[in-house]
């Protein structure tokens, strides 16, 4: 057998053997992956109502009329699919947050790092319900993003403050009532 058959052969064998290893390193799913915790059930209650009406396309049109005079803009609206998006942009700064990173800055040397800018985000999500799909079921989440003074992500969070998403409801109650009964 020559030298080249035979650092072929070698090869195929070392080739065999890494395939064989890397099989065996096949990650499996654990069993609980898809399993809701109750935090996020509760989230879930916290962000969702359901409406008694069949017409989406009212309660989405309300809905974007609310996140308007809450001082959001719309960035998508998708009617067939039951999705609104939308942003607001607001100033992050904070005297006291400023002063200590400049102190900060001061006594180590470092850079006086502190948030500046902020983008709260919306998402409504509908979908029908019920045996007869003769029910709505709404769900909103507010996010918010925090930019530093270097235009670097300082903060990435869902906000879960109960009095937020209460009064979102509240008034999408008003809207919805007022605009079904032409007041």
């Amino acid at each position: 057998m020559s030298f080249e058959k035979s650092l072929r052969a070698a090869n195929s064998v070392l080739l065999l053997f890494v395939a064989v290893v890397l099989m065996g390193c096949q990650a499996t799913i654990p069993k609980d992956a898809l399993l809701m915790s109750e935090q996020t059930l509760e989230w879930r209650k916290l962000q969702g109502r359901m409406f008694d009406s069949e017409d989406e396309k009212a309660i989405l049109k309300a809905s974007a009329a609310l996140l308007q005079d809450l001082g959001f803009s719309l960035e998508e609206s998708e009617t067939k699919l039951g999705v609104i998006t939308a942003t607001k942009d607001r100033s992050a700064r904070d005297g006291g947050q400023i002063a200590g990173a400049v102190v900060l800055a001061a006594l180590f040397g470092g850079p006086a790092m502190y948030d500046e800018n902020q983008t709260f985000r919306a998402s409504v999500v509908t979908r029908p319900y019920g045996e007869n799909g003769d029910k709505l079921l709404l769900r909103v989440t507010f996010q918010r993003r925090v930019w530093n003074n270097y235009g670097q992500i300082s903060k990435l969070e869902r906000i879960t403050d109960p009095a937020m998403y209460s009064e979102f409801f509240e008034k999408l109650s008003k809207s919805v009532f007022l605009t079904a009964n032409e007041i």
